[in-house]
This record gives structure tokens, sequence and C-alpha cells, in this order.
């Protein structure tokens, strides 16, 4: 009995079998990392996900790469909010202490910041200095994305190159040109590996 609640809270995550100790200074570890992110997630979570595989598969070695981007693939495909990936990285981690430790480190800092930033933004509304600062983050919010599409498309450029540009380009082509939901690109590129032409 004992065996199965522990598998239950803490999954099969890397941080699962380290000591007490160890166990709480990586679940403090991955919180500061993921609040210390979360205050650059200006255009929402997702644009942080560079910064979150960087840490968990090349620093700490928790995730591999195949894993950090089918958690980000089953999270986006799941109905629900776009934080909802680090959830799921969180559980690959460490189980449940794991989405704790994430999701509280994303939610918190940047809830309290776009809270206090949001009162003082629509004191000062025409402020020229604030216009200004809006108008400067639409690139760097794409600029953002663009990151984390590279490092997302990575697991499959290596083995499927060409396969995966055509999908891209085609993906962003049909984004451009029409207003329609992006699930279709989303179930394009689902038939496409469930058929071996890449993944």
């Amino acid at each position: 009995m004992n065996e199965l609640l522990h598998e239950v809270w803490w999954g099969h995550g890397a941080v699962a079998d380290l000591g007490g100790a160890q166990t709480a200074t990586a679940l403090l570890d991955l919180f500061l990392r993921f609040a210390a992110l979360s205050l650059l997630s200006v255009g929402g979570a997702m644009t942080t996900a560079a910064g979150m595989q960087k840490f968990l598969v090349l620093e700490r070695s928790w995730l591999t790469d195949g894993q950090f981007t089918g958690a980000v693939a089953l999270a986006q495909a799941a109905p629900g909010p776009n934080v909802l990936f680090v959830a799921v990285l969180g559980w690959n981690v460490a189980g449940m202490p794991g989405v704790v430790a994430t999701l509280a480190g994303t939610l918190l800092p940047s809830s309290v910041l776009a809270v206090a930033v949001g009162r003082l933004g629509a004191l000062h509304r025409e402020a020229r200095a604030l216009r200004a600062f809006n108008a400067g983050m639409a690139p760097l919010i794409l600029g953002l994305l663009l990151a984390t599409a590279w490092l997302l498309a990575q697991p499959t450029l290596a083995s499927h190159g060409l396969a995966t540009a055509f999908g891209v380009a085609a993906s962003a082509a049909w984004m451009l040109a029409t207003r329609a939901s992006p699930l279709w690109p989303v179930a394009a590129g689902a038939v496409a590996g469930a058929m071996g032409w890449y993944g």
C-alpha cells in the first residue's frame, strides 16, 4: 500500500528517488527557477519554454529532449489554459510535488506583477513611456515564441528535417492566410506523425 501511495504521489519523476533533504532542495530549486522564468513570461508561459528546457534537460538532466517536447505537446493538445504544460513538466520531474512547485513558481510571481502593473497602467494609460513600452513588447514576444517553436522542433529536425521544415512552413502559412482554428494544423501534424512521415 505504501508503494502505491508513493507512486501516486511521486509518479516516476527523476526527483522521486532522492533522499529527503535532496528532494526538498530539488523542489525548492524547481520552484525558484520557474519563479524567475515567470517574471520573464511577457507573452505567456510558453515564451519561457526555452528557459525551462535548458534547466530541466541540459542543466539538471531531469528530462530528455523527447520527454520535454512530449509533455509540451500533450498539454497543448488538451483543452484548458496554455500554462498546463508547466504542470505536466512538474509531474514528469517530481510527481505531485513537482506539479505544485512548477505551477506555484510560474503563477505566483507573474500574477502579483500583472496585478501591480495593471493598476499602475490604468492610472497612466496615456503616458508616452507606457505606450512605447507596449509597442516594444510585440517584437520581444514574437522573438520568444519563435525561439520556443525552434526548440520544440529540434527533436524531429535531426531525423526528419525536410518534413519538419515543411510542416512548420505550412502551419505558419495556414495561420497567416486564414482565420481558421490552429487545431487544423495540429491535427494534420498528428496524422503525419501517425503515418510515420515524421516524429
